[in-house]
């Protein structure tokens, strides 16, 4: 039964290549510039209905500062949410505009990252990439 055991046992295990560990390393370097590009896509998705600006945003704030003191405690209570939500949603305003650092270092890595994993034109549609940065990358239909 031993001898059984044994021919069940891994062979020893050989060190791996300096060329399989730069691909590794450059694997895990296009995982993570593709991940972090698409997640500011997902962060930066634009939202049904009117669109808001910078300037309509601290509009609002002042009307919020204006009328916080002179409202009951339930609507100081919601005026202090909302002015909690829209001071975020002003913060992402501002680091929606850093998306281009991403962007260009997506481009780079894109096609081959796809070609790679076997994802497809329409895949990387489907999850929120643009036309026009696909085909910057070189990735068509």
């Amino acid at each position: 039964m031993v001898s059984h055991i044994l021919t069940y046992m891994a062979a020893p295990k050989t060190p791996m290549t300096k060329a399989h560990k730069a691909a590794l390393a450059v694997g895990r370097a296009e995982s993570r510039t593709v991940r972090d590009y698409l997640e500011a896509v997902r962060r930066n998705k634009p939202k049904r209905g009117r669109k808001r600006t910078p300037d309509s945003i601290k509009k609002r704030l002042t009307f919020i500062e204006n009328e916080f003191a002179e409202s009951d405690a339930i609507t100081q209570l919601k005026l202090s949410q909302e002015r909690l939500d829209l001071a975020m949603e002003l913060a992402e305003m501002t680091t929606a505009q850093q998306i281009g650092p991403l962007e260009k270092a997506f481009v780079k890595v894109a096609r081959s990252y796809g070609e790679r994993n076997g994802i497809t034109y329409t895949a990387w549609r489907e999850i929120g990439v643009d036309p026009a940065v696909l085909k910057k990358a070189g990735i068509t239909r």
